[in-house]
């Protein structure tokens, strides 16, 4: 017998029908805003919910029902092309509410966006808030001028460098409110431009600059702040740094890509006198001589920094002779940058002498500087005597190609007897 009933339902099919609690849990999430059950149910019964509710549930409404998990990843993979949450300790909440703020900033336009935009983020992510990194700030919208206004705005500004006018987010209504935030990284400039790009588009005014110190100063848990591509000069170096002087976690600055000259190279020696930074990054600035000499002072008498990287500045044989001969009372710091210095063999001798003595500095990086044959010669003196030093480069320093060899052998040689001495952390190396 071939006969057969077809059902007039024609979305009908054999598959097996849902089970009742299946069918249950499909009526709650079809009811969740009205009827949000969840803290009641079991672990699997949970992520059936999460697997299946609406990413249009109100924000508020989502952030308290539920913790970290398969609804958050929904969330940022609706909303991101690429999410990698490995970036945020594995964490799909955290991902989404960092990215959401860091959006809302970035798109912020003042005497426009209404402050309560972000405090009302602010209220429901806080507690998710670990690192921040805005890639944009965007300055107050100019209105139309005329050709008489726009000649009378260029006078005024010619003579006024506060550029009152151009002020950006004021981090003082953010900071102090995300209480687990640990790393701060900023940039004052606009992505796109166009046709309407102004230099002051890519720098802070003196206005942003007090704001945002007296902001970081009130964030007690910032562990690492960046500030850079940001024009950041003397004058406006100085008044961060005063304000940073007696942070309790700061361990990390980075103010490369700026044009910090001597007078906020000697602030930013003060602060290594008086904070626990073990992390400086100078990478890219305008420091000559003497602001080397106010940094090395402080060097000499610092027990925490452990990696300081001056590379692209001015330093010259001043401020690298300076540098070296600190580092022979230093015994913390491991990593020293200070390629593309104008240093010369005068340098390397005062370098020399250093390694001699110093057993704790592990990279030294020289690269780009006119160092010769003296200066290869007084390298390979220093190298032969050294066991600490694992990674040096001197490319491009006019050192002859087989001096150049024989450093890396030694070099090489270093980083062999580190490994057998530590076999745990050869281990370490070749996992990552």
């Amino acid at each position: 017998n071939m006969r057969r009933i077809i059902a007039e339902y024609l979305d009908w099919s054999l598959a097996t029908v849902s089970s009742l609690s299946n069918l249950s849990l499909q009526c709650i999430v079809n009811n969740f805003e009205e009827r949000p059950i969840y803290e009641e149910l079991t672990s699997s019964e949970k992520d059936f919910i999460q697997n299946r509710v609406s990413l249009s549930l109100p924000l508020h409404f989502a952030a308290n029902v539920f913790p970290d998990g398969v609804y958050w990843k929904r969330c940022c993979e609706q909303k991101w092309k690429v999410c990698d949450v490995s970036n945020y300790g594995e964490s799909w909440k955290r991902m989404f509410f960092e990215r959401q703020l860091e959006n809302i900033i970035e798109l912020f336009v003042p005497g426009i966006t209404e402050p309560k935009t972000v405090l009302d983020m602010v209220t429901l992510c806080k507690d998710h808030i670990k690192k921040l990194n805005i890639a944009q700030l965007l300055p107050p919208v100019k209105e139309p001028q005329t050709e008489d206004e726009e000649q009378a705005s260029e006078l005024t500004l010619a003579n006024d460098d506060d550029k009152s006018g151009m002020d950006h987010f004021d981090f003082r209504i953010l900071l102090d409110k995300l209480t687990n935030l640990e790393e701060l990284h900023l940039v004052y400039k606009v992505k796109s431009c166009g046709m309407n790009f102004e230099w002051s588009m890519f720098e802070m005014t003196n206005r942003d600059c007090e704001s945002l110190a007296k902001a970081l100063k009130s964030c007690k848990t910032l562990k690492l702040f960046r500030l850079h591509l940001s024009h950041l000069e003397d004058k406006k170096c100085r008044l961060l740094v005063k304000y940073l002087l007696d942070h309790p976690s700061l361990r990390t600055l980075d103010f490369s890509h700026n044009v910090i000259g001597d007078s906020g190279a000697r602030a930013i020696g003060k602060l290594l006198t008086k904070s626990k930074l073990e992390i400086l990054n100078l990478y890219d600035n305008n420091i000559g001589g003497p602001g080397a000499k106010a940094i090395a002072h402080a060097l000499s008498k610092n027990t925490t920094l452990v990696s300081l990287n001056l590379c692209l500045n001015r330093l010259k044989d001043e401020g690298g002779q300076a540098i070296c001969k600190a580092l022979l009372n230093n015994k913390t710091l491991l990593h020293l940058q200070l390629g593309a210095n104008g240093v010369t063999w005068l340098t390397v001798l005062s370098l020399s002498s250093m390694l001699a003595q110093n057993n704790t500095l592990k990279s030294i990086n020289l690269s780009c500087n006119t160092l010769g044959e003296v200066g290869g010669n007084a390298l390979e003196e220093a190298m032969s005597h050294n066991t600490s030093v694992t990674e040096c480069n001197i490319h491009l320093t006019d050192i002859e190609e087989r001096r150049v060899s024989v450093i890396n052998q030694m070099v090489w040689n270093n980083q062999f007897r580190k490994q057998e001495t530590n076999p745990r952390e050869k281990n370490t190396e070749n996992a990552n």
